[in-house]
């Protein structure tokens, strides 16, 4: 698979972004990575709150590379397109 596949099957569109937006989602993605290590947590929401702060990671490179995800399956879109972009 490629982007240009991606952007073909309308899973991708393009789309500028800018330092704010890369700021917010960085944001989101620390306080994620925070809330994944509250003890009193069960595991299951841990790994769920972990699991969002690596996918707003993957977003960030996706975004920066002037990428939005579109359609049904934007989280396998994110994390497919994240090694098209930064390679293996």
């Amino acid at each position: 698979m490629s982007l240009q596949r991606f952007l073909a099957e309308g899973r991708l569109r393009r789309q500028k972004t800018g330092r704010l937006e890369i700021r917010r989602l960085l944001q989101v993605t620390a306080r994620d990575l925070s809330d994944s290590c509250v003890e009193g947590l069960s595991a299951d929401r841990r790994f769920a709150t972990a699991y969002n702060a690596a996918l707003q990671l993957a977003t960030v490179v996706l975004r920066a590379e002037g990428y939005r995800t579109a359609g049904v399956g934007h989280h396998a879109t994110v994390i497919a397109c994240l090694r098209l972009i930064i390679g293996p």
